[in-house]
Order: structure tokens, then C-alpha cells, then sequence
């Protein structure tokens, strides 16, 4: 196959995907709405299982494929990208106080994953025994959301608030936002994981490199959208929500079902303990120790985790770039 059909076809699958997100978002803060959930909770849970559909298809088809170094990176990388890159513009254009009722527990676990991960990679390989542990994280997580939804309901069944009453029509609308979405994200990363294999392959790229740059941010793009989509409705709680519950998932989730896969035992690159993980638990803690001890984002905090995210970008291509 020619390079330039490789280069459309990724783009086509980032496009479905851009697409599958979008609709995800829309059919969600339509569920925020007639079920009474708070937009967070929404966010950390029914948007965060849409959005990290990408992220998980692309490792789990790359740990099948034999790529490997692609599928840590991308897993890893999207949790960067999603804190240092879009989590950093949110802060920036929206820099939100946080109901620290809804956001403490879930940051903590966030963190605590993204250190952990760490800590059980380092020594070149990830066993499914240890990562066990991580699971228990994403318990703790859908327990947290299970408790916080339940309260969020019964506040909003008080006489004071007032709920949509969901017609046939809207629910048949939704439904199918909600299939067809599944879908285009299913398409969409298959075309990225092959053709972001291809385009490595053709430039000389090792693949680890490819999976924390080009086709994690390409599986980030839902959560770019619904971040993008919020400041333009001035609802940082939703993209926030999304973020941090999409990142548990990456970290509890996507590695310990690889390991899984490949035997019960996934190798860990150089590239990804040395360098792309310990970024990941840095640009974790840049996030969360603000609001968990001020209980507010600031726009310094989103400025210093851009920056830090374009100097992890510099390290790792002058590094471990061909």
C-alpha cells in the first residue's frame, strides 16, 4: 500500500474516532440531564468508558499484533497527553473550583495508579499477578462513582430540581448515538492501529516512540473534544470528570488486559520506564495537588503542565528518536 493511502486511512480512523467521541459527549450530557447524575460523575464514568474505548482497542489489537512497545506507549502516552496537554488547556481557558466532595478520592486514585504502574514496571515487565493491584484501584473508582451518583440522584429528586422528561423520540436518538459512536471508535482505531504501524514502520520511527506521540494523542482526541466542547459551554466539570476517569481507566485497566493477553507477563521498553512513565506520575501530581490542598485549578498550574508536557515531547524525541 502506498504512503499517501496509509496516511488517509489514519486520518479517516482519527476522523471516526474524532466523531464516535462526539456523539458519545452529546448522548451523555443528555443522561446528565434527564437522570439528575451530576455532570462530573457523568464525566468520570459513562464519557471516560466511551473515550478510553480508543486507547484500550489500540493496545489491546497492538498487544495481539505483536506490537508491543505500541500498545505500553499509547496506554501510558494518553494519560500524558490527557493531563499535560488537554487537562493543561482546560485549566488554562477554565480555571475551575472543584467540589472536593466529588473530586478528592478520584484524583488520589488517579495518582496513586499512575505511581504504581511505575513502581510495578520497573523492573522490564509488567506480571498479571501485581497488576492485580491496579484492579483493585478501578474497584475503588466504580465504587466512588456508584456512591456519588446515588447521592447526586437523590439531591436531584428534591422538589427544588426540576428534571427532563425524556421523550420515545429523544431516547431512539441517543440510543443511536450511543451504537453508532461504538462503532465509528471500533473502525477508527482499527485504521489507526494498522496504518500508525505502517507509517512507524515506513519513516524509521520505533514503535514505542509512534505510540506516545502520534497514536496516543490520536486516541485522546475524544477527550479533546469533550474538553473543547466544554470550555466553549463553560462546563469544566464534565471535561475534568472525563479526564480523570478516563485516565484510571488507562492506567488500572488497559495494561493488566494486555498482560493478560500476551501470557500473563507484558514487557516494559526501556523508553516507557525510564522516561514515559515516571512523566506520567509527575504530570499526575502537577494536576491533582492544587485542588486537593486549595480546592481550585489555577491558570499557572495549566501553563506549568503544558510546558511540561512539550519538555517531555523535546526529551523524548532528541532521546530515544532515530
Amino acid at each position: 500500500m502506498s504512503t499517501v493511502w496509509i496516511v488517509l486511512l489514519f486520518v479517516v480512523g482519527l476522523i471516526l474516532i474524532i466523531k464516535g467521541g462526539d456523539w458519545f459527549v452529546d448522548a451523555a450530557v443528555w443522561i446528565a440531564k434527564v437522570s439528575g447524575i451530576p455532570q462530573f460523575i457523568i464525566g468520570a464514568t459513562i464519557v471516560s468508558l466511551a473515550t478510553t474505548l480508543p486507547e484500550l482497542m489500540v493496545s489491546i489489537m497492538g498487544t495481539l499484533d505483536g506490537e508491543v512497545d505500541l500498545a505500553v506507549g499509547n496506554a501510558v502516552g494518553s494519560v500524558t497527553a490527557n493531563l499535560g496537554l488537554i487537562m493543561g488547556i482546560s485549566i488554562v481557558c477554565i480555571p475551575s473550583v472543584v467540589r472536593k466532595a466529588q473530586f478528592n478520592l478520584k484524583a488520589l486514585l488517579m495518582a496513586g495508579a499512575a505511581i504504581l504502574l511505575w513502581v510495578l514496571c520497573r523492573g522490564g515487565n509488567l506480571a498479571i499477578l501485581p497488576s492485580a493491584l491496579l484492579l483493585v484501584i478501578f474497584a475503588v473508582f466504580v465504587w466512588a462513582n456508584v456512591r456519588d451518583a446515588r447521592l447526586g440522584v437523590t439531591e436531584a429528586e428534591h422538589p427544588a430540581h426540576k428534571r427532563e422528561r425524556p421523550t420515545k423520540r429523544h431516547i431512539t436518538i441517543n440510543v443511536a448515538k450511543f451504537a453508532v459512536g461504538v462503532a465509528a471508535i471500533i473502525v477508527g482505531s482499527n485504521l489507526l492501529i494498522d496504518n500508525g504501524s505502517a507509517l512507524a514502520e515506513a519513516m524509521g520511527v520505533p514503535s514505542a516512540i509512534i505510540g506516545v506521540t502520534m497514536v496516543a494523542i490520536g486516541t485522546s482526541l475524544p477527550e479533546l473534544v469533550t474538553t473543547i466542547t466544554a470550555i466553549a459551554k463553560k462546563e469544566a466539570s464534565m471535561s475534568i470528570g472525563n479526564i480523570v476517569g478516563a485516565n484510571v481507566i488507562d492506567l488500572t485497566l488497559i495494561l493488566p488486559i494486555c498482560s493478560l493477553i500476551s501470557g500473563g507477563s507484558l514487557t516494559i521498553g526501556t523508553q516507557s520506564s525510564v522516561l514515559d512513565m515516571p512523566a506520567c506520575a509527575i504530570v499526575a501530581l502537577l494536576a491533582v495537588l492544587p485542588p486537593l490542598f486549595k480546592g481550585k485549578f489555577y491558570r499557572w498550574q495549566g501553563i506549568v503542565m503544558l510546558l511540561f508536557y512539550v519538555a517531555y515531547m523535546v526529551v523524548l524525541v532528541t532521546q530515544f528518536g532515530v
